[in-house]
């Protein structure tokens, strides 16, 4: 990073730490509860230790708390309740920064403040987009995971075909390479499987296909909408492995050499290169070489359809969030610590799932270790230009119902998975495309009524 941030940081942490411990040394440390969702052991300890190193540097004492993200919403509530928040939240996904804006949870002066000291930017721009509502910035983006198409390059330049960027290309390529016993995409399908959901958002975020508009009105049912859920099942009816697959046995196939081409998250990184052995690559080249797979592996992130403005990917952006009765300046000073100091050592915990959203880390994210049975930088495995693409990807994020503040939504939607039931019943042949939106848009619209009582 700069050299200039660093020192006008360090300077502000001090300063900062110095006017919250007083000046006659007679007043007590200060002290913030900090929650975070990274809630495994070895993160947790990771964060531990950074810290240590900031109590250290600054005098504020932090008690660190990991809360699973099944149990957040729960958790919250009760905590709310109680009059005993956190002061501040880490990696909380959009929909669950959205939940905190419309239940007024939230410290939204704060934020903004803590990125426009660490310089606006360097902070990606869709990232702030999408954690901003009306212009107030709700939170601080930390990193984010992207869903990727991944396709195999040696199948593709031996049939001369054009990386799988948009409807036209993706669907020729799995009708060309669909034979040999490959098919030509392994594609989820699954109707109780919320990777279905978020494999489904992707495609049809890059037609232009929303949940809602930006009156909260649910749009399922859109000439995007439709044409999305039969462009995706006819890639699942027509060209991908039989069966209703799902996130487990899109991977599975995909690392036997059986399938051309899947969509899958960024966290798939580490295990297409052999580095954790519970899910290795065994395609037959892979049985003398566990990164074969990886080096002939090609990566799309945002997908053009016919009716998109523009290409577009699904994405998660994680945030520090400062709640409404937080300590203020010891919680910004921690944030804004968390995003420069401890930044390398944050996403450093998987880099493969935590692009990060600063710039100036682009370096330092090509050599950080990752994976879990064995450890390698992903840069010792993949190409530059994979790399570029991937650390770049959060500027192409697009989320359903996030913009529109309908973030609620988005959390029960995930929970009852009315699109991947409608979806799958395309892929069968028990609902035409236009019958199937029209579901989806009955029962997300019987859900939203559910959460307004």
């Amino acid at each position: 990073m700069p050299k200039r941030v660093t020192a006008v940081l360090s300077a502000a942490l001090l300063a900062v730490a110095l006017t919250a411990c007083g000046d006659d040394g007679g007043e007590s440390s200060p002290s913030i509860t900090v929650w975070t969702e990274e809630n495994l052991t070895d993160r947790m300890a990771v964060q531990n230790a950074i810290i240590s190193e900031f109590t250290q540097k600054t005098g504020i004492k932090v008690k660190l708390v990991g809360v699973a993200e099944d149990q957040f919403s729960q958790t919250l509530t009760a905590a709310a309740a109680a009059g005993d928040l956190p002061d501040v939240i880490g990696a909380l996904p959009l929909a669950a920064v959205r939940e905190m804006e419309a239940n007024d949870l939230l410290d939204t002066e704060t934020p903004a403040q803590v990125v426009d000291r660490l310089g606006r930017d360097t902070f990606s721009p869709r990232a702030l987009e999408l954690d901003s509502s009306g212009g107030t910035l709700l939170a601080v983006p930390s990193d984010g995971w992207a869903q990727l198409i991944l396709y195999r390059k040696d199948l593709f330049s031996r049939a001369g075909l054009e990386p799988p960027d948009t409807y036209e290309r993706l669907e020729a390529a799995a009708a060309k390479l669909n034979t040999g016993g490959v098919a030509g995409i392994t594609l989820a399908i699954a109707p109780k499987d919320s990777f279905t959901a978020q494999s489904f958002e992707h495609i049809a975020q890059a037609n232009g296909c929303q949940l809602v508009d930006n009156s909260g009105n649910v749009t399922l049912d859109s000439p995007q909408c439709v044409q999305a859920f039969a462009f995706y099942a006819k890639l699942a009816r027509d060209y991908s492995v039989k069966g209703k697959q799902d996130v487990d046995s899109t991977r599975a196939n995909y690392f036997a050499g059986k399938a051309a081409m899947t969509i899958w998250s960024s966290f798939i990184l580490d295990e297409l290169a052999g580095l954790r052995k519970d899910a290795p690559p065994n395609c037959q080249e892979c049985r003398s070489d566990p990164e074969w797979l990886a080096e002939n592996t090609g990566v799309v992130t945002a997908l053009k359809g016919p009716g998109g403005s523009a290409p577009a990917q699904y994405g998660e952006i994680v945030s520090w969030a400062i709640t409404r009765d937080a300590a203020k300046d010891p919680s910004a000073t921690f944030v804004a610590y968390m995003m420069n100091e401890g930044y390398e050592r944050w996403i450093g915990m998987a880099p493969e799932g935590k692009f990060p959203t600063r710039q100036g880390f682009a370096d330092q994210w090509n050599k950080l270790p990752a994976g879990v049975d064995a450890k390698k930088p992903l840069a010792d495995v993949y190409p530059a230009d994979v790399l570029d693409t991937l650390r770049e990807s959060p500027d192409t994020f697009a989320r359903w119902g996030i913009p529109q503040g309908q973030g609620k939504l988005v959390g029960a939607t995930m929970g009852e998975l009315p699109v991947p039931k409608a979806l799958s019943a395309v892929a069968d042949g028990s609902l035409t495309p236009q019958a199937a939106a029209a579901q989806a848009k009955a029962e997300v619209e019987s859900i939203k009524r559910g959460i307004r009582e």
